[in-house]
């Protein structure tokens, strides 16, 4: 039986904002003076009951405000860091937010820099290697990505590519073709939410207006046999996220999560943890519950790790070490 905490694994789809704890949250809080409309940390806990995308991102933005200074997101980054080695991960793309603090008065620059800051010293400590993905809000104007794209400029060497997240439904990929048509002539890698809640022409969209690597969920693109077909011939990663869904209501239950599905398509889907402080869990409490309620099997979970080093941002020798870790496991 493979150790599912142990086992080697890198985490595409990580909101660093989504892995605020409700103690880390309380101690910012008063730190920096910022009150907050829960007495209390199990307050806050019990209203992390959602019914769609939209319910979660008004109190994932509403914990945001407390976040004000270069310590806070180092704060915040390091934790993360710390619970993902005791689960496995060798390797995290984090994705950020800059427009959700910008739009607060908090400069590009404090947010890059606290964030990279634990980064590095993460990999100094434990050997965690990470890259940083700049992500648009696609409710926001597409303008306000130019602007985001040019204050980026500061901080270019940090950031590899570019992502686009929060409320999907009417916000379709399209919109900000042309900002991602800049990002890439800058040399920004780019991937995309899409086929969450939206539909598969969303996914259709971002692979071919936005020239994504990657796609983050995708989970929908089962309704569409043709995307399928292509995924599978590209080999384009999925990061699926399998509590995210049943949290937000996109799936009922674990146990009727597309994953075992996409896996037996021949895609290549990957296992993360979204925004694991309000989901319910980090990205080895997400395996176990796939493993036990989709029944998979242990080389479905081999499968699960080996795609998260295919579809990650690393070198072919680097890929290679985490591919030889998991073999050792696996024998």
């Amino acid at each position: 039986m493979i150790d599912l905490q142990r086992l080697p694994k890198a985490e595409l789809h990580l909101h660093i904002e989504g892995t605020f704890e409700p103690e880390l949250i309380f101690a910012l809080s008063e730190r920096n003076g910022v009150p907050l409309p829960y007495p209390d940390v199990q307050s806050l806990r019990d209203a992390y009951q959602f019914s769609d995308l939209q319910s979660f991102l008004d109190l994932y933005y509403a914990a945001m405000g407390v976040l004000r200074t270069e310590r806070d997101f180092y704060e915040l980054t390091s934790a993360y860091a710390q619970r993902a080695v005791t689960q496995g991960v060798r390797h995290a793309e984090i994705f950020f937010d800059p427009q959700a603090h910008l739009q607060r008065g908090i400069a590009f620059e404090t947010v890059v820099d606290g964030i990279t800051a634990a980064l590095d010293d993460a990999r100094r400590r434990t050997g965690l290697t990470s890259h940083l993905i700049m992500c648009f809000l696609r409710d926001l104007p597409a303008q306000a990505a130019f602007e985001t794209l040019e204050r980026a400029k500061t901080r270019r060497d940090r950031i590899l590519a570019v992502g686009l997240d929060s409320a999907e439904v009417g916000n379709p990929p399209s919109k900000f073709a042309t900002v991602f048509e800049q990002a890439r002539a800058q040399g920004y890698l780019t991937v995309a939410h899409a086929g969450e809640e939206g539909p598969p022409e969303y996914i259709w969209q971002a692979l071919d207006l936005l020239k994504v690597s990657r796609i983050d969920h995708g989970v929908r693109c089962l309704e569409d046999e043709k995307l399928v077909q292509r995924l599978r011939r590209q080999r384009t990663p999925l990061t699926v996220c399998p509590f995210s869904n049943v949290r937000l209501r996109v799936v009922d239950t674990l146990a009727h999560h597309p994953l075992k599905r996409m896996l037996d398509a021949g895609l290549v889907a990957t296992v993360n943890s979204d925004d694991p402080a309000y989901f319910g869990g980090y990205i080895g409490d997400n395996f176990q519950g796939v493993a036990a309620d989709l029944h998979l099997t242990d080389d479905d979970i081999v499968t699960l790790a080996r795609n998260s080093f295919e579809g990650a941002f690393i070198d072919d020798m680097t890929r290679s070490r985490f591919l030889a870790e998991i073999e050792a496991l696996h024998v």
